[in-house]
């Protein structure tokens, strides 16, 4: 659905509500402690089928000169998900706001599970032959 934002001399200006999306899905994937976004049971059956979706676990509304985000992601273990929740809601509102040129009027996140990390393992040095 394509949304008209501004009038010019030059014609309409339009962006399609997934380019939001893409936005938001992007910024919120750039904040430290985001292990991933959560689409559902729906986003992982497309990402089975090899279709990567850069708008996954975000959605938008979006009305004339303001737009509402929700976001749905995935928490690194050991993070505070307070802090990482509070830094998607600005670099998102940050992000749509300033490339696209819309009031972002609330940004919710939802976060929908924590991921645990394997601890590195160590690999042993393999001794060089002689010959």
């Amino acid at each position: 659905m394509l949304n008209d934002f501004t009038t010019t001399e030059q014609g309409n200006i339009k962006i399609a509500n997934e380019v939001i999306e893409v936005i938001a899905g992007l910024a919120a994937t750039e904040v430290q402690g985001v292990a991933g976004m959560s689409g559902g049971i729906v986003g992982g059956i497309a990402e089975l089928l090899g279709r990567k979706n850069l708008s996954k676990g975000v959605k938008v509304e979006v009305g004339q000169k303001q737009c509402a985000v929700d976001v749905s992601i995935v928490a690194e273990y050991g993070v505070r998900i307070p802090e990482v929740a509070g830094d998607i809601q600005q670099n998102v509102k940050q992000a749509i706001e300033s490339m696209t040129g819309l009031e972002v009027v609330e940004v919710n996140v939802h976060v929908l599970g924590v991921t645990f990390h394997k601890p590195e393992e160590r690999e042993e040095e393999v001794p060089a032959r002689v010959r």
